[in-house]
């Protein structure tokens, strides 16, 4: 992460007008739901193969409807709704509000608890769904 915002901020000159460190405690949070649905994946799987499937086709998704790619509001309201449940798009708000806003704690924690609700509810699938076996 920091070598990414080093690079934004020497080389394309992105502002960085909020708290570096709220940054990297959403950075943490996010990667924590990321890792989450990775659990979830492998617990669902049957081999290698159907976990990263599973992982591109959501990821994919996530990409397309979080509004990294395209504007959100200008996406149709069912895309949207879809766009909502991925925590990339709560993720890619804070930052930007973060980074170019100079947003604090207060601005972000409606986004960040979305991002740790989604996180909570695929770990719990993932443990729920966790079996030992034997090798």
């Amino acid at each position: 992460m920091g070598l990414i915002l080093t690079a934004a901020h020497l080389i394309f000159k992105v502002p960085m007008v909020g708290s570096l460190h709220l940054l990297l405690l959403v950075d943490f949070v996010f990667i924590a739901a990321n890792l989450a649905m990775g659990i979830t994946f492998s617990t669902v799987a049957q081999n290698q193969l159907q976990a990263v499937q599973m992982a591109f086709f959501f990821f994919l998704p996530s990409l397309l409807l979080s509004g990294f790619m395209f504007p959100f509001r200008g996406m149709p309201v069912w895309a949207q709704r879809i766009g909502e449940v991925f925590p990339l798009t709560h993720f890619l708000r804070i930052v930007r509000g973060i980074l170019l806003k100079g947003n604090g704690v207060e601005d972000v924690v409606l986004e960040l608890w979305q991002i740790l609700l989604f996180a909570t509810v695929a770990l719990v699938i993932g443990v729920k769904r966790y079996r030992q076996t034997p090798d």
